[in-house]
């Protein structure tokens, strides 16, 4: 049996919210090279807005290029370690960015990178920042927040429903752009037709339900007015910190020759 070859389709959009005067997220996307990234920073003085936008600067221009120069065939140990050098530079640079710039002091960023490749999502994430799966109507988190409120319901010692009401929720265990090593964790998934991904900074996430993401992401409207109802969502429950969505729909790829291939079977 042929595997169905897959096409992607992307849209990025961030949003400052209602409360905040400044956008300390950023977004990504390479289409060409199949690569999406979102990134919420942190830090004083703008600080977290100037790391999160040389993150995704810096692995979109590396990353996109690495990955036009080493082709489509690419194995699963590659594209990992190809991301880990990247996140890696990328983590140095905004170390050093702090280091020569004392109002930058303590800046650091969540990330989350995805590089879809035929049937293949390889996606890497740091922080708190997610990527949610949506496939046949079911909504599912695919990635695990790095978060003390996490490894707190790791340990039971707290329920997710004790979670969502505490006042640590932004407390990260790993960020980009803190210290000198960074992990980042790396997972693949296989793709299938009509899944789409939903990558988001908590902004998103902690403002709008689980079951109102689902409705949302499952709504049949093109990517940009999707992305805009995700964000006027969060927006209507206070819009409390930045706002940005990453979607990536999966879909069948269109056979350009079938209408001359069915034409000359019927002739």
């Amino acid at each position: 049996m042929t595997a169905v070859k897959l096409e992607y389709e992307f849209f990025a959009r961030t949003d400052p919210g209602r409360v905040r005067a400044n956008n300390e997220d950023a977004v990504a996307i390479d289409a060409q090279a199949q690569l999406a990234l979102l990134a919420d920073g942190m830090g004083g003085y703008n600080a977290g807005e100037v790391a999160s936008g040389m993150a995704t600067t810096f692995i979109r221009t590396e990353m996109g290029r690495w990955l036009a120069e080493a082709g489509q065939h690419l194995k699963a140990f590659d594209l990992r370690r190809a991301i880990e050098i990247c996140v890696g530079n990328a983590n140095q640079a905004i170390l050093g960015a702090a280091e020569a710039n004392p109002q930058y002091a303590g800046m650091g960023t969540t990330l989350v990178v995805g590089i879809f490749q035929g049937s293949r999502l390889m996606l890497g994430h740091i922080g708190d920042s997610r990527c949610y799966r949506l496939r046949g109507g079911r909504l599912e988190q695919i990635t695990r927040d790095h978060s003390w409120l996490q490894e707190q319901i790791d340990a039971g010692l707290i329920t997710p429903q004790q979670a969502a009401l505490s006042s640590s929720r932004n407390l990260v265990t790993r960020a980009l752009g803190v210290e000198d090593d960074v992990l980042i964790e790396i997972n693949e998934f296989k793709v299938e037709p009509q899944d789409l991904y939903l990558m988001c900074s908590d902004g998103l996430s902690e403002m709008v339900s689980h079951e109102d993401l689902t409705t949302l992401a499952t709504a049949v409207l093109p990517l940009e007015d999707k992305a805009r109802r995700l964000i006027e969502a969060a927006n209507a429950n206070g819009g409390r910190d930045n706002i940005s969505v990453v979607l990536v729909q999966a879909g069948p790829q269109e056979n350009k020759r079938g209408f001359m291939s069915r034409l000359m079977r019927t002739a």
